[in-house]
């Protein structure tokens, strides 16, 4: 028994260490404001190339929200980390960031990226209002899969926002926007 609390107190110690590099370290290496923007552009066209609903959601959202690379990484408890741009007309509207943590069954570390399509001015005005947005709360999202996007149509898209998930790279299983949060941020120039 003490033979397992050692390993689970070095579990923990190291997970410590590495949610602390997440989260601090990251700030410090933030990307400027024009090289966000444009990993964010990149990220967006490439999704619309390889995922026809993603394509046809961006010309009806009225803005779109881009994580192009975020960090997850966790070992019983976890976070993740990521900055990302949100666009309206095609032009830029905002930074934001997005964090999360979390705890359960959970080893790994991931690299991935998300977007969200905000479908109508009420979701939007929602989003822009709160301070920290947290996703899984209010409006309605949906999440959309790749058998999922298959079935989407113009009598489906109903919800407020739709977020796609992509460049998934690494090894860690499952990925959730449940106690998401995202909050404005002002990058470096």
């Amino acid at each position: 028994m003490n033979k397992m609390k050692k390993n689970l107190l070095l579990q923990c110690s190291l997970l410590a260490v590495l949610i602390t590099a997440l989260f601090c370290a990251a700030p410090a290496n933030a990307m400027s404001a024009h090289r966000l923007e444009i990993k964010s552009q990149e990220a967006l066209q490439r999704l619309c190339k390889n995922n026809a609903k993603a394509e046809e959601l961006s010309h009806k959202a009225v803005a779109i929200l881009v994580f192009p690379e975020i960090v997850k990484a966790g070992l019983i408890f976890g976070g993740q980390r990521g900055d990302g741009v949100l666009f309206r007309g095609g032009n830029v509207d905002g930074f934001y960031n997005t964090t999360a943590a979390s705890y359960g069954l959970q080893v790994g570390i991931q690299k991935f990226g998300y977007a969200l399509f905000f479908m109508n001015e009420k979701a939007l005005a929602y989003f822009k209002s709160s301070d920290g947005f947290e996703l899984g709360t209010a409006p309605s999202i949906t999440i959309v899969d790749v058998g999922a996007a298959s079935s989407l149509s113009t009598t489906t898209l109903q919800k407020d926002i739709y977020a796609f998930f992509f460049h998934q790279r690494g090894l860690m299983a499952g990925l959730s926007l449940q106690g998401t949060k995202i909050t404005k941020f002002t990058p470096s120039k």
